[in-house]
């Protein structure tokens, strides 16, 4: 009989340790790592985009979290500096981060291989290497939103939806930087195949000088320019395009065209002027008023009121939007505790998921880490930036060859 008691007590407390292990499975947060630039080169947008993606888990863990799940962003600044970015990175994956953003494209580069070694996600929605998309190659690494190839490759879709492309003179206006002259081969395989004059002009960097460029592409006479540039330079690319007889209406920009370069050019001033759009702006979307009124409403909210449904603050809440829905997924498939490996594998069943609305239909798949690079043109109404396409993709096919070559590189480099 003693022997029979102790086995029941025995059984009794490994039940019970396992019942109190899966309770503390269930009560640890999932991190998340945003190590960001807060000081240095992308200050421009890295607040807002921060503040979107905290608001957005803040907003998760207030409605009960996933299945219990709730959230935690590890935030810390990397001043866009290769070697913070990965101290930071390595203090974050001991203290259990699972999920990392730099939006840095030279802290993100310099962190590729210790992602694929350590088995934990990197995402790197509108910045980083476009080639990541090849989820064969970079198979822990996530753009999530279309690259600055299927940016350029919407706008000139929408060029030639709207007065045609063969015949034009498209001029590319960049910053003197890989990330000012990633669109050129893209846009030079679509000169080809539509039969349209294609030539690019570059400025030194920062770009707050772009004169002496601007006299150059006024003596080619384009018919439209695509500025390509962040920051402080964007709204120079608009005046300067303006003052040397560019119509706004003719005027096509990156993502990095936002609220505050409105302010800096002036509202009337930048009528007519376009840019790529990868999520909706405004406070108008289901998640955003539900951020409004569990989040900024009851004093909860990650930074100032003013900036929520701002392009930049839509871009960050719709980055945490598909990587919760990952989180979920990868929950769903293969239980608690949540890891990289699953994590991954979740981000892979993502499927037409448009944030309620927020955002263009991503579907992820263990080949494609892009999610379809869709997105949409809006344009400046004098207000409010105002949609003039639907959402989609165009010539993926000469955006897959960027992809393919860039992934073959990688591989032959390592």
């Amino acid at each position: 009989m003693k022997w029979i008691r102790r086995s029941v007590l025995a059984t009794a407390l490994i039940a019970g340790m396992a019942a109190t292990g899966a309770a503390t499975a269930q009560e640890q947060p999932i991190k998340f790592g945003l190590l960001q630039d807060f000081t240095a080169v992308y200050t421009f947008v890295t607040g807002e985009y921060n503040q979107g993606q905290r608001d957005y888990l803040t907003l998760i863990n207030e409605e009960g979290g996933i299945d219990g799940h709730k959230f935690e962003a590890i935030v810390r600044d990397t001043g866009n500096q290769p070697q913070r970015g990965i101290e930071a990175y390595n203090r974050a994956k001991e203290e259990g981060a699972i999920l990392f953003d730099f939006l840095s494209t030279p802290v993100s580069r310099a962190l590729v291989d210790s992602v694929l070694q350590d088995a934990v996600v990197m995402i790197t929605p509108v910045h980083g290497r476009g080639d990541a998309s090849d989820g064969e190659t970079f198979p822990y690494v996530f753009p999530m939103m279309a690259t600055y190839w299927s940016q350029a490759t919407v706008l000139a879709k929408y060029i030639e939806d709207n007065g045609g492309l063969e015949g034009k003179k498209i001029a590319l206006v960049h910053i003197d930087s890989p990330f000012g002259r990633e669109p050129i081969p893209v846009l030079q395989d679509l000169a080809a195949e539509k039969k349209f004059e294609f030539q690019a002009f570059a400025y030194p960097s920062p770009g707050n000088e772009q004169s002496a460029t601007w006299t150059e592409v006024r003596r080619y006479r384009p018919d439209h320019v695509l500025i390509w540039g962040a920051g402080g330079g964007q709204p120079v690319s608009v005046r300067e395009a303006i003052r040397n007889g560019i119509p706004a209406e003719n005027i096509l920009s990156v993502v990095w065209l936002a609220e505050t370069d409105v302010a800096n050019v002036g509202s009337d001033t930048m009528k007519g002027v376009k840019r790529f759009e990868a999520v909706s702006t405004g406070t108008d979307s289901p998640i955003l008023q539900r951020i409004k009124e569990k989040v900024v409403d009851k004093g909860l909210g990650a930074g100032d009121a003013k900036n929520v449904g701002t392009s930049y603050y839509n871009i960050g809440v719709a980055t945490m939007a598909v990587a919760v829905e990952a989180a979920r997924l990868g929950l769903e498939a293969e239980g608690a505790p949540l890891t990289g490996a699953k994590l991954k594998a979740g981000f892979e069943k993502v499927t037409n998921f448009d944030a309620e609305g927020l955002m263009p239909p991503v579907t992820i798949t263990a080949q494609d880490h892009q999610g379809g690079g869709a997105g949409r043109v809006s344009q400046w109404n004098g207000e409010a930036w105002e949609p003039v396409s639907e959402w989609g993709a165009a010539y993926q096919d000469i955006v897959t060859k960027e992809i393919q070559q860039g992934a073959a590189a990688f591989k032959q480099g390592n």
